[in-house]
């Protein structure tokens, strides 16, 4: 394949001065692998099995992009980071790519100098308790002990969140999910707040899931996506447009399961030039032209990825809702492949 694109990552330095228009090196290419920082561990998003490999939602948009630079799906080394140490990795070039259920913020995206390549996942912060405390609404949680991971927008909306509604709580700091889990069941806190995938995804671990209730209560808006440093536009642009091939692709109906056959031409252009049958949407990218056919091979179109990890037929069970295609009333929608 070709290999002239050019990715790499910021001097410490450059970001330290906030220079955004920092130099990119050329080093995913060289090293043969792509480095992606991942959650520590959620199940459907992201964990390792017993044999230490990592599969989930997140760990699927890694690989997607792997396949698209490298041609190989399974060319990524994960690196586990918490809320605190995932924006440093990512800064010091530890990581080339973060994709570990992130919210994009202004904060985040200027202050800190990342660049959101899109959204993957429309979530809300929510609260969960266990089912014997008869509680029915977070608006009943006033005096409640709360596990909390530190470094997380979760920590700002809990406090916003109580204050608006008069309410006193007491905050149980956690690093990971795991740690929150074992808080949370040994009875340290009443609550456990954090995005609602979240929350699911950990109840759905738990030896009796039926025994905890999220509650209705969505109390923010938390968009989830990857996101690479400022001034590495033309990795940026690579992450941007496979997220951007994964949703098209369900979108336009291209499958793992028809991919090669569509792969031989077709009577759409938009479904050519994504699959690299005709146009230059590749060498645009620095890429070949079959950037996209691997990034959607790897896994699966972005319904199928979702299905597979987090589905309803999964044991987290969630809904499409606002992570359905625009087609079908949610906001998943990608621009134009032209």
């Amino acid at each position: 394949m070709n290999k002239s694109v050019i990715l790499g990552t910021l001097t410490v330095a450059a970001l330290s001065a906030g220079m955004a228009s920092a130099q990119t090196v050329s080093d995913v290419q060289d090293r043969g692998t792509m480095n992606c920082g991942v959650t520590t561990g959620l199940v459907g998003f992201a964990a390792p099995d017993a044999n230490g490999e990592w599969s989930g939602f997140d760990v699927a948009v890694c690989r997607a992009v792997a396949a698209a630079v490298l041609g190989d799906p399974s060319a990524v080394e994960f690196v586990p980071t918490t809320g605190k140490t995932r924006f440093t990795a990512l800064a010091s070039g530890e990581i080339d790519l973060l994709a570990r259920n992130t919210t994009w913020t202004f904060t985040r995206d200027v202050d800190l100098k990342f660049e959101f390549v899109g959204i993957n996942y429309y979530d809300g912060q929510g609260f969960m308790i266990p089912k014997e405390l008869g509680v029915s609404s977070a608006r009943e949680l006033g005096g409640a002990t709360v596990c909390i991971q530190t470094g997380t927008t979760t920590e700002l909306n809990l406090a916003d969140y109580f204050r608006k509604n008069n309410m006193e709580y007491t905050p149980v700091p956690i690093e990971t999910n795991a740690e929150a889990q074992q808080q949370y069941l040994a009875g340290a806190c009443d609550v456990y707040t954090t995005d609602a995938s979240g929350l699911a995804a950990t109840r759905a671990a738990f030896e009796t899931p039926s025994d905890h209730v999220i509650l209705p209560e969505i109390i923010s808006k938390e968009p989830l996506g990857p996101l690479v440093r400022h001034g590495d536009n033309e990795w940026g642009d690579i992450a941007r447009w496979t997220l951007n091939a994964l949703i098209a692709a369900e979108e336009y109906g291209i499958t793992s399961a028809n991919i090669d056959e569509l792969k031989e031409g077709t009577d759409s252009p938009e479904i050519n030039r994504i699959l690299g049958t005709e146009g230059n949407l590749g060498e645009m990218l620095g890429l070949d032209n079959e950037w996209a056919y691997r990034a959607i091979k790897a896994n699966g179109n972005y319904g199928e990825i979702f299905a597979k990890n987090i589905g309803e037929s999964t044991p987290i069970g969630l809904s499409r809702g606002l992570n359905a295609q625009w087609t079908d009333g949610g906001l998943m929608y990608a621009p134009p492949f032209r």
